[in-house]
């Protein structure tokens, strides 16, 4: 099991922050990146809103498992945390929409939230979940406890009873 003060800087910097960026894979089998607001629900679900003409949207159709990473970009040089996660990632359903809302938009520090019929059918905008399967998080190499000399990615998970 992780240590709790790595699965604590998980769920911090994914409490913290309100942009991801979204890992895709184009046909081509190119990576593709993408920012992203999202909405975290028990560390296990990433929700957010795109077209579903966008590019990544396009590739998490082909092919859902996505890689992820959530950081504060305005952190001083030294003191970054980050968080790398890999999940399988999928538009919500029409039928999941009641629930998928209430979760997806109980917080949303200044977005707007949207409601079930806002998002159906031909909606210009779909919510999107990424179930999460695993986590890292960024230790940097002088860190006191799990510093190895360099940087480097650790287990953490933010599900934990710590």
């Amino acid at each position: 099991m992780p240590p709790p003060d790595l699965n604590a800087m998980a769920r911090r910097v994914i409490d913290g922050n309100h942009y991801m960026i979204l890992g895709t894979i184009d046909p081509s089998g190119d990576p593709r990146l993408s920012p992203v607001y999202y909405t975290p629900a028990r560390y296990t679900n990433l929700y957010w809103l795109s077209s579903p003409d966008s590019h990544h949207s396009r590739n998490v159709l082909e092919r859902p498992d996505v890689k992820i990473v959530i950081l504060d970009s305005t952190a001083r040089v030294g003191d970054g945390e980050a968080v790398y996660l890999a999940a399988t990632a999928r538009p919500v359903a029409d039928e999941q929409l009641e629930d998928a809302c209430a979760e997806a938009f109980r917080t949303t520090a200044g977005a707007r939230p949207y409601t079930p019929d806002e998002l159906r059918g031909a909606a210009p905008l779909r919510l999107y979940v990424a179930r999460v399967s695993s986590c890292e998080v960024h230790v940097a190499g002088r860190h006191p406890v799990h510093g190895r000399g360099l940087d480097s990615r650790q287990a953490a998970d933010p599900t934990a009873d710590d």
